[in-house]
């Protein structure tokens, strides 16, 4: 009898403890929820987009789920194509309307210039030194126009067709060597291999991809870029910030930080010791050749140090590797699924190239079927379906909506992807519609969401605006 007590006690110990702790949360739950209600509104004369109910403390985050774009596209159709959430207590516009983003992206895009701060792109690209999310100011007009004019330009782009032409090849040939053997091949890790070889020898001068050396490498940039779209709960709960620390979250962002630090160090001491010689497997004029040019002429009238050079490296490889491979990686899954769609861009392919050995980009420009697969697979399946979020400087309004300053922006590409009023059958995977026009929205204006000069459909082809300028040229490499 007294064993069975010994074992009794404590689990009757343990329940009551945990009914105790959660009737207290319960309790306090309940009194934030009251609370709250009895807190006056802020925005009483204001005319705020729509909202769904949100819970105290959390906001709308528990209705994110674990797929946010199809969770965002379900409440839209509730709530509408403006609609204003709440992740914990930071008001967040969700825009699932093509003309609303276009208000924010294009006309209003100097209020809509700033990003909201995240605590992984802080820790990850030192401290907000990169392009992509550095305040809105003058540190960031400088680097900004540094990535325009001095490393994606055209002019820049073009000169490296022999890097993607050459790396192509390697491809293909390794696609040869699995059919003659009868081997399976990974498409996912080829096109990863490809990407990633493309951009080290643009951005850095030569491959880093080979060897054990080159697979802890990439794996390094695979969970760099994961982290960089991890949600931290601290901030939009800054008191629960703590969890990342207990997670092992900041540990984990901080040890990747450290080993691509060590790494682009010993890159740049490479490259700074390092005199060309021709014949060599560097590529002349690389993005690191051209930042350190820029550094000692002061080309730009801008100083820019060390820190500035490695985050701009960083936004090579976030914005030119990871959605690059998945869009390929989307583009044959959707071959797969519609083989007359592959029939068709094979006979091109075949027509176009004949017995050639080798694919240019002069044969590319010829195969406008392969380009409408493409832009048909970025209308589908964008490879970032929310972009990245914008953050208003001063209080707004948007289609007749009132937008409080430093509320953050996030659009949903995917849902005005598959929007019926701009597109015919949108859940229909149909390249041909862009083969007769580049224009297939029922005549609404194009917009331009990289730059001034090019100008692409309104689905948001690809997942950087503007304000960065990189996405699509760093797509191109």
């Amino acid at each position: 009898m007294s064993t069975f007590l010994q074992l009794l006690v404590p689990n009757v110990t343990s329940m009551l403890l945990q009914t105790f702790v959660l009737t207290i949360l319960a309790f306090i739950f309940l009194l934030l929820f009251k609370w709250s209600s009895f807190l006056p509104n802020r925005n009483t004369n204001k005319n705020s987009p729509p909202s769904p109910p949100k819970l105290p403390i959390i906001g709308n985050l528990h209705q994110l789920g674990l797929q946010p774009h199809r969770s965002l596209q379900t409440l839209a159709q509730r709530h509408g194509p403006l609609m204003l959430l709440h992740f914990g207590s930071a008001p967040v516009l969700v825009v699932s309307s093509a003309d609303a983003a276009q208000e924010i992206m294009k006309t209003q895009d100097l209020n809509f210039a700033n990003r909201p701060k995240s605590s992984m792109f802080g820790k990850l690209l030192y401290n907000y030194k990169d392009v992509s999310m550095a305040p809105y100011g003058e540190y960031w007009r400088q680097m900004k126009s540094i990535l325009v004019l001095h490393l994606l330009s055209n002019k820049r782009v073009q000169s490296f067709h022999y890097v993607r032409e050459e790396e192509t090849s390697v491809m293909i040939e390794k696609f040869k060597q699995c059919y003659d053997s009868s081997s399976s091949v990974n498409l996912s890790e080829v096109f990863a291999k490809l990407t990633n070889d493309v951009v080290c020898r643009v951005a850095l001068g030569k491959k880093y991809g080979e060897g054990e050396g080159g697979r802890k490498f990439k794996e390094l940039l695979g969970e760099f870029v994961e982290l960089l779209g991890v949600i931290s709960v601290g901030d939009y709960i800054p008191w629960l910030s703590w969890v990342n620390c207990v997670n092992g979250l900041d540990a984990r962002a901080e040890k990747v930080n450290k080993q691509l630090d060590d790494f682009l160090e010993g890159v740049i001491e490479e490259h700074l010791n390092f005199e060309k010689k021709e014949g060599h497997d560097h590529v002349l004029g690389d993005f690191l050749d051209v930042l350190f040019r820029i550094q000692k002429e002061n080309v730009i009238g801008f100083p820019i140090d060390r820190v500035s050079i490695k985050a701009l490296i960083l936004d090579a490889f976030a914005a030119g590797t990871h959605t690059t491979y998945t869009v390929l990686d989307w583009a044959m899954t959707v071959l797969l699924r519609h083989p007359k769609v592959m029939k068709n861009v094979q006979n091109e392919v075949r027509e176009i190239i004949g017995n050639k050995k080798d694919i240019t980009e002069y044969d590319l420009d010829k195969m406008h079927y392969l380009k409408a697969i493409i832009k048909e697979t970025l209308r589908f399946h964008p490879s970032i379906p929310l972009l990245v979020p914008r953050k208003s400087i001063q209080d707004a309004k948007i289609h007749g909506y009132d937008i409080a300053a430093d509320a953050q922006v996030i659009i949903n590409a995917w849902t005005i992807g598959r929007d019926p009023t701009l597109w015919d059958e949108p859940e229909e995977f149909q390249p041909e519609r862009f083969l007769t026009s580049s224009i297939d929205f029922k005549g609404h204006p194009i917009y331009p969401i990289w730059s001034w000069k090019e100008r692409l459909p309104r689905n948001f082809l690809f997942h950087k605006d503007y304000r960065a300028c990189s996405g699509k040229s760093c797509s191109h490499l």
